[in-house]
């Protein structure tokens, strides 16, 4: 695969982080494409040189997390919950600004409902293979139930945890959730 020049990767870096910049300051049904040009400090055209529109450019700052979650998710499965969680609520302190207007404002600013469902989802799809089916502990409960229920549990208490100003570290979330989600599953 062809390795995509530096300088391509930064003016994309840049319309991201314009776009998650002014989704703090207004809805995203309002932030024009120039308003994103303006702050990212390039041409309207650059923009659609990279993206169909700013829809387009959203969805793939979403895919990118998504993504880099999903990389976590092929090594974590081989630790214990409780280790296995510490890079993931490093990864979402480091990415504040993106949790933050994605999932910690009451309204996403306007910003596509779906992102709360597919991280969701995604979550549900990495804990699928975590459930507990040797022990006895979970034979009356249905396998959807329980993903509902461990999946919403984890975003929820991310969203709590980054609403809050991330009160206690990510090694101490970590630990908190690990053992919640192994009991649960």
């Amino acid at each position: 695969m062809a390795k995509l020049d530096r300088r391509i990767l930064k003016t994309q870096e840049s319309l991201k982080k314009a776009v998650i910049e002014l989704m703090t300051e207004k809805n995203f049904d309002d932030i024009t494409i120039q308003d994103i040009a303006d702050r990212a400090n390039v041409n309207r055209g650059t923009i659609y040189l990279h993206y169909q529109d700013k829809y387009d450019l959203l969805d793939k700052l979403i895919e990118s997390h998504l993504s880099e979650l999903g990389e976590m998710d092929e090594w974590a499965c081989q630790m214990n919950w409780s280790e296995a969680l510490v890079p993931y609520f490093e990864y979402f302190e480091q990415n504040y600004l993106f949790f933050s207007t994605m999932l910690a404002s009451k309204e996403a600013k306007g910003a596509p409902s779906s992102f709360r469902t597919r991280l969701l989802y995604h979550f549900m799809e990495g804990f699928k293979g975590e459930i507990d089916k040797e022990s006895e502990r979970n034979i009356d409960l249905s396998e959807d139930v329980m993903l509902q229920y461990a999946g919403t549990a984890y975003v929820g208490v991310i969203e709590w945890w980054i609403r809050n100003g991330m009160p206690h570290p990510p090694q101490a979330m970590a630990k908190q959730v690990g053992t919640l989600l192994e009991r649960t599953l």
